[in-house]
């Protein structure tokens, strides 16, 4: 306990230093442009965007507030990388005016966020296909679409989830898996915003699939989640594993955030391992477990790919696989950066995807 307090003030004293360094630069820059002279205000102004983070989870209905805590956290991570920067040219070439200087990194913010909103609002379909040596049941051959990571709410909406419906329904899958992150933490926003009138004209074959994701767990309403998705036309897995029309067995793991879930082992006892096997697990944690017990499709989301450069230099050293499709002996493993985003509305890494897999049974 003592240790927690300790780390939590250490974190909070170093917050705050990058929330007065970020904001002793803004406000030198607003002083002199605008003439501005009113401390008091913008560091009101100021602390009210560094902590909308924490405000916006006092009450899921302060919609404003998470709008800027989202936004504030693009501030925050190029910030970071763009002030000091503006810091050593002034200091190195003294003739460089402030207010040229701010007017670029603005102008750069600008194309930031731009560029970054359109690859995440424009969601593109990437297509797969890739055999299975496994004996075949009524199907030869099925398609699947695969998405994670939607974090519906108040940025990531309806309109996004209508994209990903009209994308989905026009490739006419065999089945679709909805890998985790769902919704951003509670399914508040889903319910206010009636999204479930779109996700319920989602269509299949054989139905729609989903799993749990770290930040189901983080929003505490799960039954509540879970009954949603039942509503919406959408069966979630957990620990469970099932066989669709005698042909193939999918697996719905509980996300990693679960301490008491059960191991893939126990889970592989439900399947009958000479039809082709399905696993969905949020986070790719673990994929050497998949490709020992013999798992033919392993399907994971949780990474975003980084989502905004360059943390996707954290997510190869975390992950084996941290985005893309790996074959590893005869598991095929396809990790999706997902289909929406997370905090900030910007994809300057990644873009918002859904995968179509055609998978092809051989003997």
């Amino acid at each position: 306990m003592r240790n927690k307090v300790v780390i939590g003030v250490i974190f909070w004293v170093i917050y705050n230093a990058i929330v007065f360094y970020l904001g002793w630069n803004v406000y030198q820059w607003l002083r002199i442009v605008f003439h501005m002279d009113f401390p008091i205000v913008f560091s009101i102004i100021w602390l009210y965007c560094a902590y909308s983070i924490v405000l916006s989870h006092i009450d899921q209905r302060f919609r404003m507030t998470k709008v800027v805590s989202c936004y504030w956290m693009i501030i925050m991570e190029y910030g970071l990388l763009l002030f000091p920067i503006a810091n050593l040219l002034l200091w190195f070439i003294p003739s460089i005016h402030i207010i040229w200087i701010g007017y670029i990194i603005f102008g750069l913010f600008v194309v930031i966020i731009g560029f970054g909103s359109y690859m995440a609002y424009s969601p593109i379909v990437r297509t797969k296909t890739i055999q299975v040596k496994k004996q075949k049941g009524e199907k030869e051959s099925f398609r699947m679409v695969i998405a994670s990571d939607f974090h519906l709410g108040i940025l990531s909406n309806k309109k996004l989830l209508q994209k990903f419906v009209s994308k989905s329904n026009a490739a006419k899958p065999d089945l679709v898996f909805l890998v985790g992150d769902i919704v951003d933490d509670h399914p508040y926003w889903f319910r206010a915003y009636r999204m479930d009138e779109v996700m319920k004209t989602l269509t299949s074959t054989y139905g729609v699939y989903g799993v749990l994701g770290n930040h189901e767990y983080y929003g505490k309403q799960i039954p509540l989640f879970i009954d949603e998705m039942k509503k919406s036309g959408v069966r979630i897995l957990q620990d469970e594993t099932i066989c669709i029309a005698n042909s193939f067995y999918v697996t719905g793991r509980e996300d990693k955030t679960n301490k008491n879930r059960q191991s893939l082992e126990q889970l592989s006892k439900r399947a009958e391992h000479q039809l082709p096997w399905i696993v969905m697990d949020h986070t790719p944690s673990d994929l050497i477990t998949p490709v020992k017990l013999g798992v033919d499709i392993h399907l994971s989301g949780h990474t975003h790919l980084g989502q905004m450069w360059p943390n996707q230099w954290i997510t190869r050293k975390t992950f084996e696989l941290d985005y893309g499709y790996l074959l590893k002996q005869t598991t095929h493993i396809i990790v999706s950066s997902g289909f929406g985003f997370w905090g900030p509305p910007i994809r300057t890494n990644s873009r918002s995807e859904m995968w179509v897999v055609d998978v092809e049974l051989v003997d």
